[in-house]
């Protein structure tokens, strides 16, 4: 099995803090976007393995125990050791229980975000414990045990609305997500649980959805924030700025002199509201004044004029 340097594929050094962690996250995240990079496989590939390699190291437990795994791997090649023959046992996860088997044209349903084998061998906990995704908990009750599991979206199907389709007990159950849905929504399955006995009612399937955090955009309830970049000569002299929303392309109006941090309200561009048709929030815009770079001399000298004139 390949081993993943994790820091590697973030740029950062195995002494990075949770801070710098982050910030090399969203800027590779922002490269690689799907939606940046529309049809590009290597991109696609790349972005998967940036999101893998962030849910390890920014979490203080699961980048312990891939720290302890690193330089036990290292010790052992430096003499020599071929990977084949390196014994990744001792830091697998024990896994146990009941097991359930699904099957999904949107992806796995506990695994849509494509993680590699290395990450499932290593964090996957398929008895639904610290991998969440990857399995079911049982809950005692009267009746059958209700089955708990967790699936992760993107803010971008939390906007659309999305679906799952997966398997339990030879059985294909479809779950249709609607639009505008949040991170901790429960959604109740009823029915699809544990039946111990022939006379006993099933219990019900609890999914609770998380949502992802999304490079461009932060969500605040139904409203969402992200950052414009500006020109300096349109943001001193007015224009037009594109930017993509959840809805697709809009030109966004610049008034003259417009200052750096300025916030620019697009009303109804926001999440749409769950449950209901035709609402949504609002998105806020902090401009970003873009300072042009390598100048030409004569740039330059036109600068210091409108310098002299200002003064």
């Amino acid at each position: 099995m390949e081993y993943k340097d994790y820091y590697k594929i973030l740029g950062v050094k195995k002494d990075a803090s949770k801070e710098e962690i982050k910030k090399a996250f969203r800027k590779l995240a922002l490269k690689y976007h799907p939606d940046k990079n529309k049809g590009d496989k290597t991109a696609e590939e790349k972005f998967k393995e940036i999101n893998e390699a962030y849910e390890v190291l920014s979490d203080d437990e699961k980048r312990k125990k891939y720290d302890q795994m690193g330089e036990s791997y290292r010790y052992y090649q430096q003499y020599g050791g071929e990977p084949g023959g390196f014994d990744w046992s001792q830091f697998a996860n024990q896994t146990g229980g009941r097991s359930f088997t699904f099957e999904g044209d949107l992806g796995d349903f506990f695994n849509s975000s494509g993680y590699s084998d290395f990450f499932e061998m290593f964090f996957g906990d398929r008895t639904f414990g610290r991998r969440r995704r990857s399995g079911f908990e049982r809950t005692s009750s009267l009746r059958g045990s209700d089955l708990k599991a967790q699936i992760d979206i993107t803010l971008r199907e939390a906007y659309t609305g999305t679906e799952r389709i997966f398997r339990i007990s030879n059985e294909s159950i479809k779950l249709k997500i609607k639009p505008g849905i949040e991170s901790g929504h429960i959604l109740k399955i009823e029915g699809r649980g544990e039946k111990t006995s022939r006379d006993m009612q099933p219990g019900d399937l609890l999914i609770t959805i998380n949502v992802l955090d999304d490079p461009v955009f932060k969500r605040k309830g139904n409203d969402l924030y992200a950052e414009i970049y500006v020109d300096l000569y349109i943001a001193v002299l007015g224009g037009k700025v594109e930017f993509n929303t959840f809805k697709g392309k809009v030109k966004i109006d610049i008034s003259k002199s417009t200052s750096s941090g300025k916030i620019l309200k697009l009303k109804g561009l926001g999440m749409p509201y769950y449950g209901k048709s035709n609402i949504y929030g609002d998105l806020y815009l902090t401009v970003q004044i873009k300072v042009p770079e390598n100048l030409s001399q004569k740039e330059i000298n036109l600068f210091k004029e409108l310098q002299k004139l200002r003064a």
